[in-house]
């Protein structure tokens, strides 16, 4: 390829790396000037289309593209960029394979410092992360994983690195692995960051000072953080406590409901990380959470720089952060017990509150619907159970367990929502690998999301939770509507969310330790009418008086879990 084309070519992934689909059409003018039968130009063009927005545009150069260049590689992969904005997950993925494989395979014969081998390897980077987002879509999380892994590896900046394998480490939680598998890929994530933290030398260590708090997250919006914020943010001892909220994230009708509390805000948007770090130890924070861990958006490279001398993570990701700056992680007696193994599987130590480690408070994020009153079973004639959940979450594993409840129950039916269910691609997907696991598919139902999903709990008389990675606000939010949710506690926190929720809710007797008691819980509900009559026309009430719901005595307990652990800075 000419010399000067490669450099524009290079400045156009550039402009692309910037978001900048301005200068990619630039840089496309110039190398149509130059050549227009190479097809370089226009694909560049169509790219910066495609990041604009302009589907149209984009799709009619594609077709003209690969019309005179059927193997164009760059025209190819805004044909597959035009397919994941459009969810043709089935067009998407096999022609993102094919891309993968055809540019590794060139890249593996160049040298680093050729000047198409940085060409390939923009084309590679958005490839493998156009798979991940699809694979996650189309609920192989095992897949997503692979793909983010291998993004991380051929990046160079370390930001970027670091994001990339933050994602896997985030896409790992959805299939079984080890306590010592996850810590160690954990730990590994720090130094890719190469960031050298404050050391808070000249910190005064007053134990009964009054404490700052500050809460650090991308999530203060419509989000599922905000069902656990609003303890955090109007129950906090004012006398004791002040309360400092960081937002790197986008705001909207739930950021204005925050902003109106009795908190200092601070909107930390489009600061690089040791911006943010430095603004939040200009506040001289005492305790810092961070809500987000590993998961979109993550904080954890802000944490990185130790912004305050006091540190931990909880509640909006459920394993270790793997950073050497976060001291303490939290998390209760149900998902961690005192004395057991588990808690080796975190860097953290562990800030373990008496009951739920979270507050759930309905209403603060969106408006909630009256419960239904009445078991929908009693009205059918049928028992009708339900998931709700990220379908990334449903593992072949936990199909076989329901299909084994369905067979077990005369006549019972499974509703299965979610995003996958919304595309027709992702049904398809979804049909498939049902049929392939011997599922009767006469007995299942695929719904979309919709807006109004909490009133379709009218339809539901037993939620079945997923695993190893288990529902948080959506186990929260089926109890809340007056469903009984089974739920199989298992061997790491992610895998006993649901354990703890059913316990502090006052329903342990829904969670079981093994999978032939999920199918046989499960199977005892649906034929026990009367039983499923009673949850729904009593478990928001109980609900409202339970641990999961005390903001009151949560609060308390998370108060004098902060004092406790600046006491213990003051004295180390």
């Amino acid at each position: 390829m000419d010399h000067d084309a490669l450099n524009w070519l290079s400045l156009a992934d550039k402009f692309a790396a910037e978001g900048d689909p301005k200068g990619m059409r630039a840089c496309a003018r110039e190398l149509w000037d130059m050549d227009a039968e190479s097809m370089d130009g226009a694909a560049v063009m169509a790219e910066a289309a495609l990041y604009s927005g302009e589907r149209e545009e984009a799709q009619a150069l594609v077709e003209e593209i690969l019309a005179k260049k059927p193997k164009h590689l760059r025209g190819r992969m805004v044909k597959a960029g035009l397919a994941a904005v459009e969810f043709r997950l089935d067009e998407e993925i096999p022609l993102l394979q094919e891309i993968i494989a055809e540019v590794e395979r060139k890249r593996n014969a160049l040298e680093p410092d050729d000047a198409y081998f940085g060409v390939l390897t923009h084309i590679l980077k958005k490839a493998r992360g156009w798979l991940a987002d699809a694979e996650y879509l189309a609920a192989r999380p095992d897949k997503a994983a692979k793909e983010l892994l291998a993004r991380s590896e051929i990046c160079e900046d370390p930001l970027e690195k670091a994001e990339m394998y933050s994602k896997y480490l985030f896409m790992s939680n959805y299939r079984e692995q080890s306590i010592f598998e996850s810590r160690a890929a954990a730990e590994a994530y720090e130094p890719m960051l190469s960031i050298t933290p404050y050391l808070h030398e000249d910190v005064k260590k007053l134990p009964e000072k009054k404490l700052r708090i500050g809460y650090l997250s991308p999530d203060f919006r419509e989000h599922a953080v905000a069902s656990f914020l609003e303890p955090l943010l109007k129950g906090y001892d004012g006398e004791h406590f002040s309360v400092y909220c960081y937002s790197t994230g986008r705001s909207d009708h739930v950021t204005k409901k925050i902003r109106a509390c009795h908190v200092h805000w601070r909107d930390l948007r489009g600061r690089s990380p040791r911006t943010a770090a430095r603004l939040i130890a200009e506040d001289q924070i005492d305790i810092l959470m961070d809500l987000s861990g590993h998961t979109q958006g993550s904080c954890l490279p802000i944490m990185a720089y130790r912004p305050a001398p006091v540190q931990l993570a909880g509640i909006g990701y459920m394993n270790t952060t793997g950073l050497s700056t976060v001291d303490y992680f939290l998390s209760d007696e149900v998902c961690l017990p005192t004395g057991e193994v588990t808690a080796e599987g975190f860097t953290e130590k562990i800030l373990r509150l008496p009951d739920s480690h979270l507050c759930y408070r309905p209403g603060f994020a969106r408006e909630i619907p009256a419960a239904g009153t009445e078991a929908p079973c009693l009205r059918n004639g049928y028992v009708t159970f339900g998931s709700f959940n990220n379908f990334a979450k449903v593992t072949d594993e936990t199909l076989l367990m329901w299909r084994s409840i369905l067979d077990q129950v005369p006549d019972s039916r499974l509703v299965i929502k979610g995003k996958i269910c919304s595309i027709p691609s992702g049904k398809a997907i979804v049909k498939e690998r049902l049929a392939r696991l011997g599922v009767n598919m006469a007995r299942i139902e695929l719904r979309p999301y919709s807006p109004d999903y909490l009133e379709q709990y009218r339809d539901i008389d037993i939620a079945l939770d997923a695993m190893p990675y288990n529902g948080g606000l959506t186990t929260c939010e089926a109890l809340f509507m007056g469903v009984p949710v089974v739920s199989l506690r298992g061997r790491s926190h992610g895998a006993r969310f649901g354990a703890s929720i059913l316990t502090n809710a006052g329903v342990r007797e829904l969670v079981v330790e093994n999978d032939l008691n999920y199918v046989r819980r499960a199977v005892q509900l649906g034929k026990s009418p009367e039983l499923v009559g009673a949850y729904h026309s009593g478990l928001r009430a109980n609900l409202l008086k339970s641990p999961l719901m005390d903001s009151k005595k949560y609060m308390n307990a998370l108060q004098n879990g902060y004092r406790q652990i600046w006491k213990n800075f003051c004295t180390n």
